[in-house]
């Protein structure tokens, strides 16, 4: 097929946006862009973070009103007073940010405002969990106790209930945004599987991801957005040509060269008998300049190893040394303090990295309190030199150093994350899924950003959801499969395919 762009197809359009501007202060998310979705497809929308994908469904969804313009529902200008409203023209939303109430059960988020009630009104507790079981069943999801609170669960399982909600209540007009962030190959597939069901009944369903095999997988259609504008739709397009169109400038190559592990690198970490269920034990070491992948199937122990690395909290057994010395990790303080230098950027940079409220100067400079005060008092010009370095070092996108890191796009937090480390000289990063969430343009910058600090000796523990990163990124990678590991592969044999593979195949 042709990768000349098609013309929107207004006409036909069920769902849509006409020449909408919003701005937030001085910064314009959306110029003067049109937009057009219809029925029985999938619409991806893909470009930077920043671009005004996140706007757009915000504005399709009826959370945020546009400045000017008009949003389109079947050929007619309408004006969404809220979210509730947006539903009562049939429109379903799932958000980047997650909205489950974390005190209240899976069932009770599930059903909320659908809650099997008495003759008087009251809510049917047993009869909630159990239409809430057969109502995720019905979904082929029978992993997740519906009768657990939300803030127990997992992000990935926290996804898919978000998911779940919306899907159950069958809209004709579905926005996905990032849906498949937190969510791991196996869980993207069952997403899909709905999807399809979804468009195939004659929903119209607009998806946005920073996964590009994703987009080209689901996608129907695809629009391209860049600085707040549609710069064109595409029945197909390679992936260099949207790179080009979403950036304005050739990424070469998405993955850079791994410069070799120098020979005799000493251990920067090493854990022998460690052991994530107090039973099953295990061991591995992290040379000085390497970056050691860790693969496997979502829930087989890679978030408990990454926290128990750091001390948060302690593994449940294991003997820990830093360059070759043993250490005690008993909570992240003894992590990253001087002679260790381990530093973690977690799972969830929202809820578990980021202080969103504050700038990120204040979010850049947290590891550093002590060694930039004075008698208690911090020295204000040197935090803002520091945090000034960083932010240019890093191409951090910030009007300012003072600007609340939670108003910056998700691949800009990431990079203040990870900037943290840098000024508190790290010297072992553990980063958990640090690509998950972020645009192509930003991934491209952080994975030469791993292998530059590879090439100056830092050792890197690196988890991804993604396969493809684990192969092209790694050194080696350690399959983790039931709190163990399974398997570890060595180039030339490590590759996308045989990092599935080994999760996949049977314990022996």
């Amino acid at each position: 097929m042709s990768e000349a762009p098609v013309a929107p197809a207004e006409a036909a359009g069920v769902v849509g946006v006409r020449v909408v501007s919003k701005a937030f202060g001085g910064v314009h998310a959306l110029r003067g862009a049109s937009f057009a979705a219809c029925a029985g497809e999938v619409h991806g929308l893909v470009g930077e973070n920043g671009a005004g994908k996140s706007t757009l469904i915000k504005l399709l969804g009826g959370r945020l009103p546009p400045d000017t313009g008009s949003v389109m529902l079947d050929e007619r200008a309408v004006r969404l007073s809220g979210t509730a409203d947006a539903a009562r023209h049939g429109i379903g939303t799932v958000f980047q940010e997650l909205t489950l109430l974390p005190w209240m059960s899976v069932a009770e988020n599930l059903l909320i405002g659908r809650e099997p009630r008495s003759a008087i009104g009251l809510i049917r507790r047993g009869a909630l969990a159990r239409e809430a079981e057969a109502v995720l069943a019905g979904l082929g999801i029978h992993h997740i106790d519906p009768r657990a609170l939300a803030a127990e669960v997992s992000l990935a399982e926290r996804q898919i209930i978000e998911i779940a909600r919306v899907i159950i209540r069958r809209p004709r007009i579905l926005l996905l945004d990032e849906p498949t962030s937190s969510l791991a190959e196996r869980e993207v597939e069952w997403l899909f599987a709905r999807i399809r069901e979804l468009r195939d009944q004659g929903t119209s369903i607009v998806f946005t991801s920073h996964r590009w095999n994703e987009i080209t997988a689901i996608a129907d259609r695809i629009t391209i957005f860049r600085n707040g504008q549609e710069v064109g739709t595409f029945t197909t397009i390679d992936e260099a040509k949207a790179i080009t169109l979403m950036t304005g400038r050739r990424v070469d190559a998405l993955y850079p060269s791994l410069p070799p592990v120098p020979d005799g690198a000493p251990a920067a970490l090493a854990l022998a008998h460690g052991s994530l269920d107090g039973r099953t034990e295990f061991a591995f070491s992290l040379a000085a300049g390497e970056i050691l992948g860790i693969g496997g199937l979502a829930g087989q122990g890679h978030r408990e190893l990454f926290l128990g690395l750091f001390g948060a909290p302690a593994l449940r057994r294991g003997r820990i040394s830093v360059g070759g010395k043993p250490v005690r990790i008993a909570n992240p303080a003894d992590a990253i303090r001087a002679g260790f230098g381990i530093a973690l950027v977690p799972e969830d940079r929202k809820t578990e990295g980021l202080l969103l409220s504050l700038p990120v100067r204040d979010n850049l400079s947290l590891p550093l309190l002590r060694r930039i005060s004075r008698l208690g008092v911090i020295r204000g010009g040197a935090e803002m030199r520091m945090s000034r370095e960083m932010i240019s070092g890093l191409g951090i996108r910030t009007p300012t150093p003072m600007q609340p890191v939670g108003a910056l796009s998700g691949g800009n937090q990431q990079k203040v994350l990870v900037g943290r480390w840098l000024l508190a000289e790290s010297r072992i990063l553990l980063l958990y899924d640090v690509t998950r969430g972020v645009d192509v343009a930003t991934k491209h910058e952080i994975c030469e950003l791993m292998v530059r600090l590879a090439g100056e000796g830092k050792a890197i523990l690196f988890y991804s959801s993604d396969t493809e990163e684990l192969a092209h990124l790694c050194h080696r990678v350690l399959v983790l499969r039931g709190g163990r590991i399974a398997a570890e592969l060595n180039r030339p044999e490590l590759t996308a395919e045989s990092i599935v593979a080994a999760a996949m195949r049977d314990a022996a």
